[in-house]
């Protein structure tokens, strides 16, 4: 069987193969399983912990790829379904990496998955005005779907969904 297609040494195509691990095969996640999922956090009445209000940050100042890596460590540390909370925020964040390096593929794929783990969330969460953020990325995600790659040029960033939690969830604007 040939492998796949490279050009300047580049794998071509949309998947790409995980990055190897030192020893050789795919590099792995740890164990976690999908616990939770779906599932309403008795937690949602807390603040965010500052490591994840952190990440909230980063993703508001446009730093998606250190929001990423922000909220996966609290993501993973977390055994709560409330880390399905951080990671729909920390995804849809990498589908707005994806759409800064003009992957429009990638950008809808993590904002779709993003959206969809933030559904039990609803209408807030750890002060996260979650009804709000779910809606500005579902108006993203639309703008994002209708782009080629002739016009990702011309993306509004204005669109970019934000987080809003702590005492601006109850403002506007």
């Amino acid at each position: 069987m040939r492998g796949p297609a490279t050009v300047n040494g580049r794998r071509s195509g949309r998947r790409r193969e995980p990055h190897p691990a030192p020893g050789g095969g795919p590099r792995r996640r740890p164990a976690i399983g999908k616990v939770g999922r779906g599932v309403p956090s008795a937690r949602c009445s807390e603040p965010p912990p500052p490591e994840v209000a952190h990440g909230f940050e980063q993703f508001n100042r446009g730093e998606f790829f250190e929001q990423h890596e922000t909220l996966e460590d609290a993501w993973i540390a977390e055994t709560d379904p409330i880390r399905y909370l951080y990671q729909g925020i920390l995804q849809v964040g990498v589908g707005l990496y994806h759409l800064e390096r003009r992957n429009l593929y990638g950008a809808a794929r993590l904002m779709t998955r993003g959206i969809a783990l933030l559904q039990p969330f609803r209408p807030s969460c750890m002060t996260v005005d979650v009804e709000r953020f779910v809606a500005e990325a579902e108006r993203c995600l639309a703008a994002v779907r209708a782009l080629t790659p002739e016009t990702v040029e011309s993306f509004d960033r204005a669109l970019m969904p934000r987080v809003v939690y702590g005492d601006r969830a109850g403002a506007t604007g």
